[in-house]
């Protein structure tokens, strides 16, 4: 869906220690983070992430909904959020537009 809009995948992750492994090697310029990962939330790999120098834009996602994440979402350093039901290129783009 992301290659569709015109995005570039460059990696996939299953946990949050690989995904932060791949962000800080390939350098993207954002990154689409599920907030639910087998060994840390999303939202600790996105404060992780944005401690870097050449830190990424960091979108969310998550099969719960807004209201389900409540205040993590606006405490939280990531860019915003897109409920997977809602996540698309247009969706995503406008969230990361101006972050390259």
């Amino acid at each position: 869906m992301l290659e569709a809009g015109g995005f570039a995948v460059v990696q996939e992750a299953g946990d949050g220690a690989s995904a932060l492994a791949a962000a800080r090697e390939l350098q993207p310029d954002v990154v689409l983070l599920d907030v639910l990962l087998p060994d840390a939330t999303g939202f600790e790999v996105a404060e992780t992430l944005s401690a870097d120098p050449s830190a990424p834009v960091v979108v969310l996602t998550s099969s719960r909904s807004e209201a389900d994440l409540g205040s993590s979402l606006s405490r939280s350093s990531a860019r915003g959020f897109i409920a997977k039901r809602d996540l698309t290129a247009a969706a995503f783009s406008a969230l990361v537009d101006g972050a390259s």
